[in-house]
């Protein structure tokens, strides 16, 4: 098992809509997510005093291939169509890596 940590930024004016979206998952989209090895899911929101708010995601990961089974995701169209929805709201960090929408976090401390 794999703990993934990643982060991106949320548009001040979409919250309550990326809250609403979230309230409300599709089951194919929670399916498909769980077909790709993907477990322990949750995304946190921080606001900040400034007015910038960004999300924090923690998920592991149980498969044998990551790549393929994120690749699989992302072929599937209603994971498609749910990302159309939820990535007017996102705000991806400027200095992600390249092909990175959530910026990747290296894991510093862990206890079972």
């Amino acid at each position: 098992m794999q703990r993934y940590g990643m982060v991106l930024g949320l548009r001040a004016d979409k919250i309550d809509e990326y809250k609403k979206l979230h309230a409300a998952v599709w089951p194919e989209v929670l399916r498909m997510i769980r077909e790709c090895h993907i477990q322990n899911y949750s995304i946190f929101l921080r606001k900040l005093g400034d007015g910038q708010s960004y999300l924090f995601s923690y998920f592991e990961y149980n498969g044998a291939d990551f790549a393929a089974d994120m690749a699989k995701m992302a072929a599937d169209p209603t994971t498609q169509r749910w990302w159309a929805c939820c990535m007017p709201c996102q705000e991806p960090l400027a200095d992600r890596a390249p092909g990175e929408w959530w910026a990747s976090m290296g894991e510093v401390f862990h206890l079972d």
